[in-house]
């Protein structure tokens, strides 16, 4: 008998004489990964609920029903006409016509399909094993969740880790995909604003690579600067790419208009500063604290592209808490590359007795795969079930919004018109179920943006209130039962309460002061 052979059958009998450890962590690894991805969908599907959502639709639908773009505000009665950079039109279709096909469950699971898409594409840029992969990914999605809502910046947090993974094939595999930012960022454009947050991060790489090069950063993923020069060239068709919409400029500063109005976070919370007192807004600290503490044990040099960027996003994210899920995805992998060596030295050091030897039954082991995956499953569909029964979306839209006092409004007798005061948390909502009624208001901040003063002056009772109110021939109002403005309707002679819940009250004007 060869050598050969017997070598191939000595071979053979090891690999048959006992458990195949490799092929069992593997086996193992599959499955964080199968129950991550099952756990981030489970995470992701909840009741829509939020208010901004329905403007959003009702722009889909005029859109739709007219066959053609807006170009100014058709909405409201106070600003009418106003110029309207309406970059949103494309996903406003696509959420009107969900909507359409099936309903607010459709929307959910949208929403869910953007987050399994978005931590896809940030789960291969991270390193160490699935057990910390898993992990820093289920921290990261808990901090993102406060963004997670039926509306077009989901498509915004799915685009941003489809770029920081182009980018990361770029600089850490020597892996050219930049082409694809070009049509991805044609596609930003005529989907949502955040298309600065692609920016800002490609900005950051080439920042944080160019300080490599300058301090002498010597290390293998460290781009040359001829590789540089190839971001910035990419970066700047990106830039220019951005032009390909209705709007072509007035797409491209619309976000430098936004930021730049001072009543944003003033009033509306998601353009505040984080509340840390609020433990639903925590979770982007522990992200934070947990890559110093890595920084800090691993003894691995800091990469300049990843301190810029998380630099970068953290400062807008504690700007603005709206920027707490692009500094998620940003961070994590960034964590992951921190924890990996401090991991693998603890892992190094403890020293686990081994387990006793025995045959290892692929079939049964594939069978508690398969069992364990199906509980998982189960678990999910339970709680999805739950996030979308009829009476999970029913109660939800009713404690989010004015339903039940729209309804009146239809059924009044005699019919109650305005002009219509109303809340601008309610506004969307107004355009998409009393389009009949122009609103006073509503969530299109850019295009209220000289205007939100005025809405303001009256919420909060502020001097001159009764004068904005006149000054718009305002005859009818739709606010918070309990809010301050109700509260000085009720001293005006001229203001009449016509109905009233445990949410909503409307008020209708007898006379004119």
């Amino acid at each position: 008998m060869s050598n050969r052979r017997l070598g191939m059958e000595a071979m053979w009998k090891s690999r048959h004489a006992q458990p195949d450890k490799t092929i069992l962590r593997l086996n193992i690894q599959r499955l964080v990964v199968v129950i991550l991805f099952i756990a981030l969908f489970a995470m992701a599907v909840r009741t829509p609920a939020d208010t901004d959502m329905w403007w959003h639709l009702g722009a889909g639908r005029a859109i739709v029903t007219t066959g053609h773009i807006p170009y100014a505000d058709e909405f409201s009665f106070t600003v009418r006409g106003k110029p309207w950079v309406d970059v949103y039109w494309l996903a406003q279709v696509g959420l009107y016509q969900a909507r359409l096909l099936g309903g607010d469950v459709l929307l959910a699971v949208l929403v869910a399909a953007l987050v399994i898409i978005a931590f896809a594409f940030v789960y291969p840029q991270m390193e160490g094993e699935p057990f910390l992969r898993a992990f820093v990914i289920l921290l990261a999605a808990t901090a993102s969740s406060v963004i997670w809502s039926p509306r077009p910046q989901m498509l915004s947090f799915a685009l941003l880790a489809v770029t920081g993974y182009i980018v990361y094939l770029w600089k850490w595999r020597q892996v050219n995909r930049l082409w694809v930012l070009i049509p991805l960022f044609v596609l930003w454009a005529n989907v949502h604003g955040g298309y600065a947050l692609g920016l800002m991060l490609i900005g950051s790489v080439i920042a944080g690579e160019s300080l490599n090069r300058i301090t002498g950063h010597a290390a293998a993923e460290v781009l040359s600067w001829r590789q540089i020069g190839v971001l910035m060239g990419v970066g700047g068709l990106c830039g220019l790419a951005l032009l390909v919409n209705p709007y072509t400029f007035g797409t491209w500063i619309l976000p430098f208009r936004t930021v730049g109005i001072r009543t944003l976070q003033g009033f509306i919370q998601e353009w505040a500063s984080p509340d840390f007192h609020n433990l639903y807004e925590q979770p982007i600290l522990w992200l934070l604290f947990a890559l110093l503490a890595a920084v800090g044990f691993s003894g691995r040099r800091w990469d300049w592209s990843d301190l810029v960027s998380v630099v970068v996003f953290g400062y807008s994210a504690f700007l603005a808490r709206r920027n707490i899920a692009p500094l998620a995805l940003v961070i994590a992998p960034v964590l992951s590359r921190q924890a990996r060596p401090i991991l693998e030295s603890v892992s190094a050091r403890i020293k686990l007795p081994a387990p006793a030897r025995q045959e290892l039954n692929p079939a049964l082991s594939g069978a508690l795969n398969w069992l364990i995956v199906a509980l998982v499953v189960a678990a999910a569909l339970l709680k999805c079930g739950a996030a979308l029964a009829p009476q999970s979306l029913e109660k939800a839209r009713r404690e989010a919004v004015p339903v039940r006092a729209v309804e009146w409004l239809r059924q009044a007798s005699p019919p109650v018109a305005g002009p219509m005061y109303n809340s601008y948390n309610w506004g969307g909502y107004l355009v998409w179920a009393l389009p009949e009624e122009p609103v006073f208001v509503d969530g299109r901040t850019d295009v209220y943006d000289e205007f939100l003063p005025q809405y303001v002056q009256v919420m909060f009772v502020r001097s001159g209130w009764q004068d904005v109110l006149d000054r718009y021939g305002v005859r009818l109002a739709l606010i918070e039962r309990d809010s301050w403005l109700a509260t000085m309707l009720a001293t005006q002679p001229e203001w009449r309460l016509a109905y009233s819940d445990d949410q909503a009250a409307v008020w209708v004007r007898e006379k004119a002061r």
